[in-house]
């Protein structure tokens, strides 16, 4: 852990934010974070307890004078994304957060920072450890399980906060004040296919390099996605040569853009030739596409180990390729109403073909509920050829902008006080909890904001040190508005 972090300023929200990146919590796995923000409630003398599902809340009466004021929640989630680059050493169930500071950016050695969402974690627990802080009377409300599944969110019942507004510390741009987002929903195929065997010479074909990132924060910017590329190469090769298909693994994490896939195919000494070729033009073509989104871009071919290998049928192999390519990715719809907003979109996020059985996830995002399931359903069709089965699953709302709110007014009021010019106030393509949070909490009062942050869900994750410094000034500010 890199000592720089902690001497950085301000100087309790980075040592806070240095003790939770010591601590592994990718989601699903979340026990010790869990325990470590529980342990850390207690040792404050705060009223401290985890909900059935996980969740921690934390309660720290009011300042003096500021008991009049209205109770506000501060949320953030405690899991991250765990993603690293293929060429780290990383065990994201045992090992902290290797942290650099590289100029006016704090990142992570070859790994996901976890500044999504640690920086807000850690600039609740600096204002609930502090004795000089004016603010009202605050609950923090720590989720879990945000990343895969917001099951935190979906868990947390009514009647555990008292609060009548909350401040969602979870958004990635310090210019922007977020005021509503998307939904999203879980779309797995899954199934067998009959294998048959192969005695042609086998090889490894991958596709790596590219930038990855948010599937829904970084839907707009065009990014390649490997599964699509991995699949624009085998269908190519398919058409041309004949090849039989033995295994895939692409991509990882249904909220992240995937940046590697791999796989196993087998084709005659005498294609050799034509293979090569073709995936040197498409190679060209492809750094041609995606050169100015996804400059590293890489497709290699390698001899496999030597031993015996299944491929997949020739009918469900021809399948599966025109399938993956009919699939959606990316915008399918952008919003009529809410000027450069993505308003619905697809990320296929995961491939696995081996040993006569394959699973393809997706995460399908929208601002509109039957958009959404539209959309899921489009999927399902572009997949039914394989026979497998198609699950939904994960469902959750999106968050109705209500711009006339007076936490809204107050905190772009203050944005423009404080650095002079207007806020972004907007709606997001990602899903933040606040959403789900209102379908127990429905009077409360909801505004998310941030430091800024780069490359979130991915090895290039980065937070900005003054956009840091500028979000927690705004924060103690907004405390010490908030009206009676």
């Amino acid at each position: 852990m890199s000592q720089a972090v902690r001497n950085l300023e301000p100087n309790s929200l980075w040592n806070h934010f240095a003790d939770l990146n010591a601590v592994p919590r990718p989601s699903k796995k979340e026990e010790r974070v869990i325990a470590f923000a529980k342990d850390f409630g207690e040792r404050l003398g705060f009223p401290t307890m985890v909900d059935e599902v996980g969740n921690v809340i934390i309660k720290k009466p009011a300042t003096a004078g500021m008991e009049n004021r209205k109770t506000v929640v501060m949320q953030s989630h405690l899991d991250m994304v765990h993603q690293k680059n293929n060429d780290t050493d990383f065990d994201f169930l045992t090992q902290g957060i290797d942290m650099l500071v590289d100029g006016d950016w704090v990142k992570a050695n070859g790994t996901t920072l976890g500044a999504d969402n640690g920086i807000g974690v850690a600039a609740i627990m600096a204002v609930l450890s502090s004795t000089d802080i004016p603010h009202p009377a605050l609950e923090a409300l720590f989720t879990i399980d945000e990343e895969t599944g917001m099951t935190g969110a979906i868990g947390l019942k009514g009647g555990l906060l008292d609060a009548s507004i909350m401040l969602n510390l979870d958004t990635e741009e310090d210019t922007d004040l977020t005021i509503g987002c998307a939904g999203g929903v879980d779309v797995t195929i899954s199934g067998t296919y009959d294998s048959v065997d192969s005695a042609l010479p086998a090889y490894t074909l991958r596709v790596k390099g590219l930038q990855g990132g948010h599937s829904g924060m970084e839907i707009h910017k065009g990014l390649g996605n490997a599964n699509k590329i991995m699949n624009r190469i085998l269908w190519n090769l398919n058409k041309s040569c004949a090849i039989d298909l033995i295994a895939i693994d692409g991509g990882g994490l249904r909220n992240a853009i995937p940046r590697e896939s791999s796989a196993i195919i087998a084709f005659a000494n005498a294609d050799q030739g034509t293979v090569e070729e073709i995936i040197t033009e498409l190679g060209d073509a492809l750094l041609a596409e995606y050169g100015v989104t996804d400059t590293n871009l890489g497709i290699t071919l390698d001899p496999a180990p030597e031993m015996a290998y299944a491929a997949c049928n020739e009918d469900f192999k021809t399948n599966l390729l025109n399938s993956i390519y009919a699939c959606p990715v990316g915008i399918y719809r952008m919003s009529p109403s809410i000027a450069d907003l993505v308003q619905t979109s697809n990320n296929l996020a995961r491939v696995i073909l081996k040993d006569g059985e394959f699973t393809i996830m997706c995460l399908t995002r929208s601002s509109v509920d039957t958009e959404k399931i539209d959309l899921a359903n489009a999927i399902e069709a572009c997949f039914a050829p394989l026979k497998g089965t198609v699950k939904f699953s994960g469902t959750y709302p999106g968050w109705e902008p209500k711009p006339e709110s007076a936490i809204v007014s107050l905190m772009s009021e203050l944005y423009k006080e404080l650095f002079g010019k207007p806020a972004d106030v907007n709606a997001c393509h990602a899903g933040l909890e606040c959403g789900i949070l209102g379908t127990n909490y429905p009077d409360m009062q909801m505004i998310s904001f941030g430091p800024n942050i780069r490359g979130a869900h991915s090895p290039d994750e980065c937070t900005q040190i003054s956009s840091v410094q500028k979000f927690w000034g705004y924060l103690l500010e907004a405390l010490k508005r908030i009206p009676s």
